[in-house]
């Protein structure tokens, strides 16, 4: 049981963790997380099964990623908490202790003045025990690496909230319009591009957000790998559609309005007679007869796109391609179909505030423990008139710069 205690809270133990983990992440950043077995099977055919099999779709909702966070909270527990109890114990008695040790560097009167001089200097404290003098600095010094554990147990800890609390929602928008949060926090689409200029694809939109106290974030692009982060939210580009646009016109009263379909769906006045919306094509050939074949994927910018619709009148139903610029009439009610509609969808990830500042905090921690190990080294010093002992975790650097504070001061 000793043998199996001293493994969970040795640096071996801790250090395989993080290699352990840190390959779970490289797979999971690798491997697309959280898309379709159909898409796994498509894109990785040979392996494909190994991915499933292991849970590499979701590597880290997975059961082994969990246990590796917690075997690794309970290593850093081990190596911090406990031994802090041990840390402040020596770190109590130490003082004590130093009056105690033999000299070590005969030193003159003079020499000791010098010294103590120097000690001052470099601001450290002096306390006396028992008539002895004894300096110390950097005290804080001994806790740095307790200080460093923890910040790690707190990274992981909190990093572990703000990958598993986040409330996480794909939405699509059309520009022009928004969305509105729980909340109350409203996402704003101004527009949208699947390609830049020169036309590559480029995935950008341009969107706002107005957080339920008012403050807005101004107009910002995001694209793929840029996303935007404003108060608990951040905004992914994640993927786009084309949908189609039909402006309908009632050529009774004059009213307009237009629809964004993505959907199959039935524009009529009457509920009888109008227009079934089925689909929209990105593109089609015709062949020398004039017959049209329709091409049903592409990708970027639909160049010659194409509706499929259903024409609805006295009872009987016809298919009908058209075209953006074309119209149809049906009764009182004129359709226009539109140029296309590209729009984005968007990944909308919210984050407890909370969790984000002791996150941040925790980060801060561990730098102020990783500037006390490696800057801060305790040091102890017994002087008296006959000479001096310098103690501590690495007592070389005083110990140099006395020899040769007194060295240089006897060749001088």
């Amino acid at each position: 049981m000793k043998k199996l205690w001293r493994f969970l809270r040795s640096m071996r133990f801790g250090i395989l963790l993080l290699l352990l983990i840190a390959l779970c992440s490289v797979l999971g950043s690798v491997i697309p997380q959280g898309k379709e077995i159909a898409w796994y099977a498509q894109t990785y055919q040979q392996v494909h099964g190994w991915i499933l099999l292991l849970g590499l779709n979701r590597v880290f909702q997975s059961w082994y990623f969990i246990a590796l966070l917690v075997l690794l909270c309970l290593n850093l527990s081990l190596c911090s908490l406990v031994r802090i109890r041990r840390v402040v114990r020596e770190g109590k008695g130490e003082i004590e202790q130093a009056a105690d040790w033999p000299i070590q560097t005969p030193l003159t009167a003079e020499e000791a003045e010098r010294v103590r001089t120097h000690l001052r200097a470099i601001r450290s404290r002096e306390e006396n025990i028992n008539g002895v003098s004894v300096w110390h600095k950097n005290r804080i010094g001994r806790y740095g690496s307790f200080i460093t554990h923890l910040s790690i147990l707190l990274v992981v800890i909190f990093g572990a909230l703000a990958l598993y609390l986040p409330r996480v929602t794909d939405r699509s928008c059309m520009p022009g319009e928004s969305l509105t949060m729980e909340d109350g926090t409203e996402i704003y689409v101004d527009a949208f591009a699947i390609e830049d200029e020169s036309g590559t694809l480029d995935y950008n939109s341009w969107i706002r957000l107005t957080l339920p106290d008012g403050r807005e974030s101004g107009l910002k692009q995001i694209k793929v790998n840029y996303p935007l982060s404003f108060g608990n939210y951040k905004i992914y580009q994640q993927t786009y559609g084309t949908a189609g646009s039909i402006t309908v016109n009632n050529l009774d009263t004059g009213g307009t309005d237009t629809f964004s379909l993505t959907d199959t769906v039935f524009l009529s006045a009457d509920g009888r007679d109008g227009v079934w919306y089925d689909a929209l094509y990105p593109g089609y050939i015709e062949s020398e007869d004039g017959s049209v074949t329709l091409i049903t994927s592409s990708s970027g910018h639909y160049t010659d796109p194409v509706y499929h619709i259903t024409l609805a009148a006295q009872g009987e139903y016809t298919p009908v391609l058209a075209f953006p610029g074309e119209s149809l009439t049906v009764g009182n009610l004129r359709y226009d179909f539109n140029e296309p509609v590209e729009y984005p969808g968007l990944r909308i990830k919210y984050t407890p505030g909370a969790v984000n500042l002791l996150l941040l905090l925790s980060f801060l921690l561990m730098i102020a423990g990783l500037y006390i190990t490696f800057f801060l080294v305790p040091v102890l010093v017994k002087l008296d008139e006959t000479g001096c002992t310098v103690g501590g975790p690495k007592p070389e650097g005083l110990r140099m710069e006395i020899e040769l504070l007194t060295r240089k001061e006897t060749d001088t």
